[in-house]
């Protein structure tokens, strides 16, 4: 089945993306909004801890990633049985690597952090979330099954509705642990771990019971149960997805080791950029959403062997992920004081107030980022993730320099380490067109 390329289409597929591809996001920001209320050290915690479980969170996203790809290009190729057989395949691959990334949390992160964090207070906060933060990965990472096999056959309206009982549950959890209301205990950022945990748990429950409703999935044959496990789609699936998986690595990787940097100048600092952080990601969520349907888009083009189409839509989506980005982020840029108030407000204001010359930086960044994100992901679709993750390793590499000689050796500020994201879209954004204009990606098989 061929999807419609309208910008109609576009908006009805890329809008549901936004929260579902965004999920992590969401929780962070919810977290983080309800850490600042509490302490300035949970706070300045959650900016490290995050960063570091959206890595984690960020493998289970990418690897469904290539099962989403997968899935799109059986249904421009019209092959239902092929989509369910995918499916399983993905599903089986997923709650494997949940058992696995949960074993290294309760393990391993001890030491990732006890090496790059200085402050025994930040560090201490860190594992008590990251304890119960833990144990969500298995809800993720199964929803995140769902999400693609949704995604892949576009029809997304579901995602919208799981997301905003993910939200509201996650809300009302965090007041309560956090702060020890609503009769519950109050147990700080641990709370807030336990919280999204939770949360993530009520919205599992949810998408499973609407699959279990949902009549039209029987041409999928999604419940039959198959007499071996398809390894040969297992294998096709990290063949395309370890690739986009390295570079989420990469650069969640680099994202850590910029916070971990800026730590070592102290507390206020971190505080600024976590909040700055937060409200990056926040304004970052169409582009999210947009990427992820330029992802289906795409892989459905090309299954239709519409292979001409390829940058024409990707520029269509762009054009309207730029102007979702404009219309999000100059308001809350330009009046920080008025509209991240009632987030953030306190009688000292301090925090946006030192923050408002990053969050301008952080504009131009959003609006390459639109442009960048949508064809990065696009290239993503043609199977070509091994070039993909040449692409981000060396932006990566380039950043990471700049950063370190900047705080290390020449005593830079916030604004200028911010704005290593500028050359870094600009590499990336370059490099997608070149590659998807050159046409060397027309025979890789998905």
């Amino acid at each position: 089945m061929r999807i419609s390329t309208s910008y109609k289409n576009i908006l009805s597929l890329s809008g549901p993306i936004m929260l579902g591809s965004a999920v992590q996001q969401i929780i962070t920001l919810t977290d983080g909004v309800f850490l600042f209320h509490s302490s300035e050290s949970d706070f300045a915690a959650i900016g490290v801890v995050s960063v570091f479980y959206l890595m984690i969170a960020a493998i289970g996203y990418n690897f469904s990633k290539g099962g989403q790809i997968m899935i799109a290009r059986r249904s421009g190729e019209n092959k239902s049985t092929k989509i369910g057989e995918v499916f399983q395949a993905m599903l089986f691959f997923e709650i494997a690597l949940a058992i696995f990334l949960f074993l290294v949390m309760q393990f391993g992160a001890y030491y990732v952090f006890a090496s790059n964090v200085d402050s025994d207070i930040i560090f201490y906060k860190c594992m008590d979330y990251l304890y119960y933060r833990s144990f969500g990965v298995f809800f993720s990472f199964i929803g995140l099954s769902f999400i693609s096999f949704y995604t892949g056959i576009a029809r997304t309206q579901f995602i919208v509705i799981d997301s905003i009982i993910l939200a509201i549950s996650n809300v009302v959890l965090n007041y309560g642990l956090i702060f020890g209301n609503l009769g519950l205990p109050e147990m700080g950022i641990a709370g807030a771990g336990l919280a999204s945990t939770i949360a993530e748990g009520i919205a599992f429950i949810c998408f499973l019971l609407y699959m279990l409703w949902d009549k039209k999935l029987k041409e999928y044959k999604l419940t039959t149960i198959p007499n071996k496990i398809d390894f040969d789609s297992i294998r096709t699936q990290i063949r395309i997805s370890l690739p986009v998986v390295l570079q989420a690595i990469v650069g969640f990787g680099s994202w850590f080791v910029f916070f971990g940097l800026i730590e070592n100048l102290g507390e206020r600092p971190l505080a600024i950029t976590n909040l700055v952080r937060m409200v990056y990601l926040a304004l970052s969520i169409p582009t999210w959403g947009f990427a992820s349907g330029a992802n289906t888009m795409v892989s459905n083009l090309i299954g239709s062997n519409e292979r001409k189409e390829i940058i024409p839509i990707l520029w269509k989506i762009s054009k309207i992920c730029l102007l979702w980005t404009c219309v999000l982020t100059l308001p809350i840029v330009l009046f920080p004081e008025w509209l991240l108030y009632p987030l953030f407000g306190k009688e000292d204001m301090s925090l946006i107030i030192e923050a408002k010359p990053v969050f301008y930086v952080m504009v131009i960044i959003l609006l390459l980022f639109s442009i960048g994100g949508v064809f990065f992901n696009g290239l993503a679709a043609t199977g070509a993730t091994w070039y993909g993750l040449a692409i981000q390793t060396i932006a990566a590499i380039l950043y990471l320099t700049y950063i370190i000689l900047l705080i290390k050796f020449m005593d830079g500020n916030l604004i200028w380490a911010w704005s290593s994201e500028i050359f870094y879209w600009i590499f990336v954004f370059i490099c997608s067109y070149l590659f998807l204009k050159s046409g060397k990606w027309w025979k890789l098989k998905v």
